[in-house]
């Protein structure tokens, strides 16, 4: 079951301050991280619900984020709707397909349920890719951003909307959390501890998988919309299953079923990605060796290990002093 800690609540303070900081002081350049690492941030919190939580591991995500994105843009470009309308019709578009997906592959389990998931997911990306009324493989152009000048906000200036994208990571962890501390969350903890038991005793499985994939898909979505915003452009490489595997290993390499280790691994991953290819193209040499170290350490992830870490302190001490109280009595 999920458990906000202080540790996890301070971890994520310290996270959105550190971001907020680094785009304030920064150049455009450093805002442009910072995008990116809060749009990964979102799209690996939103996986995480589904494989940390209810061991449902997935490789379309970023097929649910691509045709969010393409939803925003198309309503846009193609219909001439406002932006506050393509918004709704990305994030319902996302909702959609992921209820479909997590309806029909609710069956199965492993890599059956990987498979399956994968196999969505280049549907979606063919159908995109071999469509020329959007643009097939030479993408879509001309997407706009949302106006929030009546609330005083230029989403053109780059610090602006890098500080939007941080308040909106905010409030996407706030609804995963609040949600998996729900009894909805605790029972999708159940079905990920063991199924079997949990259809036993009256459950409906598959309807609560549907329901937490659906959900997941809401937040990837919205990830999905601030992309195109970011972009201002939207191609078939967003629903490619390579991005999928980059979410997936930021959720392990963050801390898989620790909400707040997807978003640490997705800061660090850009990071990486940014800082070591300024000295090799071989940038995914360091993250795989980093990786690697990662799951040799327990698989518990760079924040999942440290947890685990402080917990062990923690009980070594009270067992000290449980120990010392005694001999003094």
């Amino acid at each position: 079951m999920f458990r906000q800690t202080p540790i996890r609540t301070g971890a994520g303070i310290a996270l959105i301050a550190g971001l907020a900081i680094h785009a304030s002081r920064g150049g455009y350049f450093d805002r442009e991280i910072v995008i990116e690492i809060a749009i990964l941030a979102m799209l690996a919190i939103s996986l995480d619900i589904v494989a940390g939580f209810g061991r449902m591991i997935s490789l379309c995500h970023g097929a649910i984020f691509g045709l969010a994105a393409y939803g925003y843009g198309t309503a846009i470009v193609k219909f001439g709707l406002p932006p506050s309308t393509g918004l709704v019709i990305g994030i319902a578009l996302a909702i959609a397909f992921g209820a479909l997906v997590g309806a029909i592959c609710a069956g199965t389990v492993g890599i059956f349920y990987i498979m399956a998931t994968l196999a969505f997911g280049q549907i979606a990306y063919v159908l995109i890719f071999e469509s020329r009324w959007l643009g097939g493989d030479d993408g879509m152009t001309g997407v706009r951003r949302m106006d929030l000048s009546l609330i005083g906000l230029n989403m053109r200036d780059s610090l602006t909307f890098a500080l939007v994208c941080l308040a909106v990571l905010v409030l996407v962890y706030i609804a995963a959390a609040v949600v998996l501390r729900s009894s909805f969350g605790r029972t999708l903890s159940g079905i990920h501890a063991n199924e079997a038991r949990m259809r036993a005793v009256g459950i409906n499985t598959r309807m609560h998988k549907t329901a937490a994939f659906a959900f997941s898909a809401a937040l990837a979505g919205i990830a999905g919309v601030l992309k195109a915003q970011h972009t201002m452009f939207v191609s078939p490489e967003l629903l490619f299953w390579t991005l999928s595997g980059e979410v997936l290993i930021i959720v392990i390499l963050g801390g898989i079923g620790t909400l707040i280790g997807p978003a640490i691994g997705a800061t660090l991953l850009v990071l990486l990605k940014h800082e070591v290819s300024h000295y090799t193209v071989y940038w995914h040499v360091v993250v795989g060796a980093v990786l690697i170290l990662a799951v040799l350490a327990g698989g518990r992830g760079l924040f999942g290990e440290f947890e685990y870490r402080l917990a062990r302190w923690r009980a070594r001490r009270r067992a000290r002093r449980g120990t010392g109280g005694a001999a003094d009595a």
